[in-house]
């Protein structure tokens, strides 16, 4: 059976809104990409594996069946009970936590692997999560990534930099314009080990540029 805890704080109208149309929005861009860059990040999940932000529920397929526990955050309530639902109809052992990516509610050390996929965009104080993730992650321990991320063509850049605004409101805070690995390597804690560029076919154009990859605390790479 299932841990699942209360719900997540009174639902927003868009909030609604924005979870029921999640999946189908994402449909043709989970099928030509996105599904095959879960499966082959979320197979180096290993141990305690704790996921930020788990949304509808997109990953749970593609874990391993033999993880030690897996532990699923999201702060959204309307997310909150579309995620209870995905986790009763999957079967699988779940304990499920209304808690966002900066307030962490777990012991320091106490974490195999964080996995994060289209998360770090959307929180509020990246720096903040990061040191989170940082925290909570064992000296051997590993951040798994799926992050759409500032583009490296400077004219795609300038069109997220004028969409920014309007797409957060549209999309529930996600800015498509954050230089998500600039930031995890800047915040010294976690080291970039693994990164690997992929385009989000399908979707708009904005949110294509994707990087996948692992990082893990500073200094245990070269160990």
């Amino acid at each position: 059976m299932s841990d699942l805890t209360a719900a997540a704080p009174a639902r927003r109208p868009w909030s609604r809104v924005f979870a029921a149309v999640y999946d189908p929005a994402l449909w043709v861009g989970e099928r030509v990409v996105m599904r095959r860059q879960r499966r082959e990040l979320l197979s180096a999940a290993r141990g305690r594996t704790l996921e930020l932000g788990s949304g509808t529920g997109l990953n749970l397929p593609h874990y391993p069946a033999d993880l030690d526990e897996l532990i699923l955050t999201e702060p959204d309530a309307a997310m909150f009970a579309r995620l209870q639902r995905a986790v009763r109809r999957s079967g699988r052992a779940a304990r499920l936590l209304d808690a966002p990516a900066e307030r962490l509610p777990l012991a320091d050390h106490s974490v195999d692997t964080v996995v994060s996929t289209l998360v770090l965009c959307t929180v509020d104080a990246p720096d903040v999560a990061l040191r989170e993730i940082a925290r909570v992650l064992r000296p051997d321990g590993q951040l798994l990534f799926i992050e759409h991320v500032r583009a490296e063509s400077p004219r795609l850049a300038a069109w997220q930099d004028r969409c920014a605004e309007p797409w957060r409101r549209f999309a529930e805070g996600c800015r498509c314009n954050r230089a998500t690995v600039e930031l995890i390597r800047a915040g010294g804690e976690l080291e970039v080990e693994r990164l690997h560029e992929a385009s989000w076919r399908g979707m708009p154009a904005i949110v294509r540029p994707l990087v996948a990859g692992r990082a893990c605390p500073r200094g245990a790479a070269a160990g």
